[in-house]
């Protein structure tokens, strides 16, 4: 039993390190910080920001509703031992914690590229 579930997370976590995108920058961030010189070259950067901002706050969403069925229905997970469910709740928490991280960095990136 504990083979099979492992053998299954392994799947899932790989498949789904198969399909996230791997470059979440489609511009090369550094080299487009390096040559902005222009009040619209900082707006530019300032609106990417924010839209990477907006991306992981879909995400901080997403991992809320997830934490709060695994915590409204922790009978779905009951054939489990009980330290996966509250993995799985510690997962999402951290998985949170680290997106909402991300979204004060990417809107305080944007605040400093508006100031320049």
């Amino acid at each position: 039993m504990k083979t099979k579930l492992l053998i299954t997370l392994l799947w899932v976590l790989g498949l789904l390190s198969a399909c996230s995108e791997m470059n979440p920058y489609p511009i090369d961030m550094s080299q487009a910080v390096q040559n902005a010189t222009s009040k619209a070259d900082h707006e530019a950067l300032a609106k990417h920001y924010e839209e990477a901002a907006k991306e992981m706050q879909l995400k901080v969403e997403e991992h809320k509703k997830l934490l709060s069925q695994y915590e409204a229905k922790g009978i779905l997970y009951g054939r489990l031992p009980d330290d996966f469910a509250e993995d799985f709740k510690d997962h999402c928490q951290r998985l949170i914690d680290v997106y909402e991280k991300a979204v004060e960095a990417n809107l305080s990136m944007a605040n400093l590229h508006r100031q320049m």
